[in-house]
């Protein structure tokens, strides 16, 4: 088949692009007339996918979702502040925990997909990774694991935190507005146009390290120095920060797009099961770390719930927690999974392994 010349490939990419946010918006609108927990991320969430199971083709361009991990990155940072810097020196502590939490979610829920649903020994072993998800489809395509399963199982778990999180922490009794923009004066021009340029610069940086959301870090990182120093004050403008949550809830729908209603059935209660399993364990980990360090439990949640890198960092800003020790326990997380999924597999029996280089 010959491919669509840039001319006509343009216009289709820009409509999808469009349709999909206003599918995105209006439950976005929706989630906010009804108060629920950050909405900006959990109405559009829901929206897109329902539309994509209907068969409705939704997809956010590469670019765009480039643009909203700098805006993203930018705002977390500009909330870190040097009251929440200052756990930074008491954090291995939570680290540990992490570390010791991720072999038992791995085995429990390996466990629950093979005695319980069917699963094969090293599908069950790639579904049940609580993250990484390009890694583990491409040890799943490596592995003659079964691909299709295991991609809606994971999908699934990150659709299924992004709505988990936020009720948790009502439930927990932290109160997280519809809004999840930040208050205070927003900064001016100049220092936004500083922080973009450097952070995406650094961001580049990070990607030829190979580190995980690099364009979301570099900016994130960049902000935070900035917030920490007092060189660039003030918070990011809702004019730039809605819309960039807006298409961060969207995108996460989009997992959804292309799926057969059955394929989606078939692993729901799985990918369910896995995602709750995993939940579980997290908030057990979470609740004494959160009591020897003197941390809300909501926000130890949001970095150790097994969800997207990104996700948890947008989340954690609406739960008001300091997104350098989400962001960190998360690139913990996945650090420890490039070691520990290869692991796994070699001990799921024959077959290939990858090593965390074979996944760059």
């Amino acid at each position: 088949m010959t491919a669509a010349p840039p001319s006509a490939a343009l216009p289709t990419v820009v409509w999808r692009n469009a349709r999909t946010i206003a599918i995105g918006a209006l439950g976005a609108g929706i989630a906010w007339a009804l108060s629920a927990p950050a909405a900006l991320l959990v109405g559009p969430a829901l929206a897109v996918t329902l539309a994509g199971l209907t068969g409705l083709r939704c997809a956010i361009s590469a670019p765009l979702m480039q643009i909203c991990f700098v805006v993203l990155g930018m705002g977390v940072g500009a909330g870190f502040t040097e009251q929440a810097g200052g756990a930074v020196l008491r954090w291995p502590l939570a680290f540990a925990a992490l570390a010791l939490s991720m072999p038992v979610t791995m085995l429990l829920c390996r466990w629950i997909l093979q005695h319980g649903f069917g699963f094969d020994r090293r599908s069950a072993v790639l579904a049940a990774a609580p993250g990484h998800l390009s890694f583990v489809l491409a040890a799943a395509a490596d592995s003659d694991g079964d691909v299709a399963r295991i991609a809606v199982v994971q999908s699934i778990r990150l659709l299924a935190l992004t709505l988990i999180v936020p009720f948790a922490a009502l439930a927990m009794g932290y109160r997280l507005a519809a809004s999840v923009l930040p208050t205070g004066t927003p900064m001016d021009a100049g220092h936004l146009i500083a922080l973009a340029v450097i952070g995406v610069a650094l961001g580049l940086v990070f990607r030829r390290l190979h580190l995980p959301a690099p364009i979301l870090l570099g900016p994130m990182l960049t902000s935070t120095l900035g917030h920490v120093t007092g060189l660039t004050p003030g918070t990011l403008p809702a004019w730039l920060m809605m819309p960039a949550f807006l298409v961060m809830g969207t995108m996460i729908g989009t997992r959804f797009s292309n799926m057969e209603l059955a394929q989606v059935r078939a692993a729901l209660l799985a990918g369910l099961a896995v995602t709750l399993a995993g939940a579980g364990i997290a908030a057990l980990a979470a609740v004494p770390v959160a009591l020897a360090l003197g941390i809300p439990q909501s926000h130890v949640l949001a970095g150790f719930a097994p969800g997207g890198l990104e996700t948890m960092i947008a989340l954690s800003a609406a739960l008001g927690a300091s997104p350098g020790f989400v962001a960190a326990c998360h690139i913990i997380r996945l650090l420890i999974l490039s070691f520990l999924i290869p692991l796994a597999l070699h001990r799921a029996g024959p077959g290939r392994s990858l090593t965390p280089s074979d996944a760059t």
